[in-house]
């Protein structure tokens, strides 16, 4: 008996390595091109164009970046890192707003179509921003909300996703809370701040992490309704910087650009980790 024990701890320690050894490989795999990327912003351009690249960090670090952040190569890269993070943030914030509003609207309201008014927004999905994307820059262009932060955020703030995942938790909670929460004499609006949306804390931290990187990516809507170069966000600045015709691409700052670029997402996700792990395993509500 001791020995089969001992045979089964040792397979198993085994296996734990295969699979650590695995992970290791695959994070390696992944974050090389990163490092390549961050070597690349830290040395002159010469040495990127000439083979063989470097492989390890030069002494231009704070050159580059500081050439990237001030300067760039049509605006300043602390700007586009401005415009994104407004706008990021935007539509995350109210990407969540209207979907925690709209399924607590769905669920403890009974009014007459309500399921069918659930399945016109779920039907949503199946339009996304690029295929409506003509008449929405018609009514955006209509409301002269060009060039500017409420163009580049509102059209993008309904979710019928987060819709759908906030009527899903919000089904599991007991009625018996909103019929204590009546017979205290709460008003709906009163039970939605001071108990859904607490209970809700972690479903809401997972949403933004996804919500905000969905905004910090998107290039097509902010390419179509931006023309001044100080509305720029980052994505598309990092495209506008490579060369056109017989241009040089300045490859150390597009690569510093690029590494800044990858900054406040990783903020987000590496501050919120634990909130965005609970949010999407985490069965006890």
């Amino acid at each position: 008996m001791a020995s089969e024990k001992h045979g089964m701890v040792e397979r198993r320690g085994a296996g734990l390595w295969l699979t650590h050894a695995f992970m290791i490989l695959g994070v390696l795999v992944i974050f090389f091109p990163i490092w390549l990327a961050f070597v690349a912003s830290t040395v002159t351009q010469p040495e990127i164009v000439s083979p063989p690249m470097p492989i390890w960090p030069g002494d231009q670090f704070w050159e580059n970046y500081s050439a990237a952040l001030f300067s760039g190569v049509n605006v300043p890269v602390m700007t586009m890192l401005g415009n994104s993070l407004v706008m990021a943030i935007g539509i995350a914030v109210g990407k969540i707003i209207i979907s925690l509003l709209s399924a607590f609207a769905i669920v403890y309201f009974k009014f007459p179509g309500r399921t069918t008014f659930f399945w016109l927004i779920f039907l949503t999905l199946m339009l996304p921003v690029e295929v409506r994307i003509v008449p929405t820059f018609e009514v955006v262009a209509g409301f002269g909300m060009l060039n500017s932060y409420s163009g580049l955020i509102f059209p993008l703030i309904a979710s019928a996703t987060a819709t759908f995942l906030f009527r899903q938790f919000f089904m599991t909670i007991p009625d018996e809370l909103a019929e204590a929460a009546r017979v205290d004499g709460a008003r709906p609006m009163r039970f939605f701040w001071d108990i859904v949306v607490p209970m809700s804390r972690t479903n809401i931290a997972a949403l933004f992490v996804i919500l905000f990187i969905y905004g910090w990516n998107q290039y097509l809507w902010p390419l179509l309704i931006t023309t001044d170069p100080e509305m720029n966000t980052i994505v598309m600045g990092i495209k506008q910087m490579f060369p056109s015709g017989d241009d040089v691409a300045e490859w150390p700052v597009i690569m510093a650009t690029s590494i800044l670029a990858m900054v406040p997402p990783v903020i987000v996700v590496v501050s919120m980790q634990k909130l965005f792990v609970r949010g999407l395993v985490d069965s006890e509500k």
